[in-house]
């Protein structure tokens, strides 16, 4: 199988390279210095097991050299998706699929508006993984999964087959019935994480750990649960307990992307995450006073 890692941050170099590690022929749409350093070293993921090195098949910042591809894997940033949509045209054919890594509910939505619906799977991901030089990840803990499926939920050969060449990788890979459910379940556990994060500067180690963080998180879950549902989501009753006891099973050192952006001066996804539920939460006619301080207490620094 062609894959297409679009954009090969922390979550994407380190999908990447178990795929590319397994066999597959894989091409990486990267920039600058990240770019330069894959073509001339590879790319470098290390690991509590050890490092993954690998070099792609193919490494471009311009995707109409990249060619034609089964599946592009979406890894950039939440406000460069809909530019990532136009760019990709020339890698696409008819019955190329699109499956984004990003987090938030979004992104599904915006790819579809540009590529159109058939070509667009919904998914997302769990890793604690991130850059920490041009070709190099760092990834901590043991969890890095994907999930994926079809927007309408049906059951398709495309992602069964997806899914057989991931878990081919080493990586851990689920369809769930309903992906919308799926996305809003970690939309749940890893804004409130995120934003409590952001504002206190701490790990998730300490934020589950004191009781006034511990409980903004569970009331940042509760918000979104209450989001999703009157936006036509079935989120579980058991949602919020589920993503608590996720939060305490982290790498007590573990960060969020969102955090890591903020505090190092970079733009972060706060619209596409704390910023998403009080726009959505608006519109759906549903209180979010934890995210939206959150919000206003982030929005000065992303400004």
């Amino acid at each position: 199988m062609r894959i297409a890692v679009f954009g090969v941050g922390g979550a994407g170099g380190h999908f990447g390279a178990r795929l590319a590690r397994a066999g597959q022929d894989l091409v990486f749409v990267a920039r600058g210095a990240h770019l330069s350093a894959i073509r001339e070293h590879g790319l470098v993921v290390e690991t509590p097991d050890g490092e993954i090195r690998i070099r792609p098949d193919a490494a471009t910042d311009d995707p109409a050299q990249a060619g034609e591809v089964d599946v592009v894997l979406l890894g950039v940033k939440s406000w460069q998706v809909e530019e990532a949509a136009r760019a990709m045209h020339p890698m696409l054919r008819s019955d190329t699929v699109v499956v984004p890594l990003q987090n938030g509910v979004e992104a599904a939505g915006q790819l579809a508006a540009i590529l159109g619906a058939p070509k667009v799977l919904g998914g997302l991901c769990a890793t604690f993984s991130f850059l920490t030089a041009p070709g190099r990840i760092r990834s901590i803990g043991q969890v890095h999964t994907v999930a994926f499926g079809e927007l309408d939920r049906r059951v398709s050969e495309r992602v069964e087959r997806l899914a057989r060449v991931v878990e081919a990788a080493g990586i851990r890979a689920t369809v769930p019935p309903d992906i919308h459910v799926a996305l809003w379940q970690k939309f749940l556990f890893v804004v409130p994480f995120g934003g409590v994060g952001a504002v206190a500067g701490q790990p998730i180690g300490v934020l589950r750990s004191r009781p006034e963080t511990r409980e903004m998180l569970l009331d940042g879950m509760r918000e979104i649960r209450e989001v999703g549902q009157a936006r036509g989501v079935s989120l579980p009753e058991g949602s919020v307990d589920e993503a608590m006891d996720f939060l305490d099973s982290l790498d007590p050192n573990g960060t969020s992307s969102l955090q890591r952006d903020i505090g190092e001066g970079k733009p972060s996804e706060l619209e596409a995450w704390n910023g998403a539920v009080v726009r959505l939460g608006r519109a759906a006619g549903v209180p979010t006073p934890v995210h939206a301080a959150i919000y206003a207490r982030l929005l000065p620094l992303e400004r």
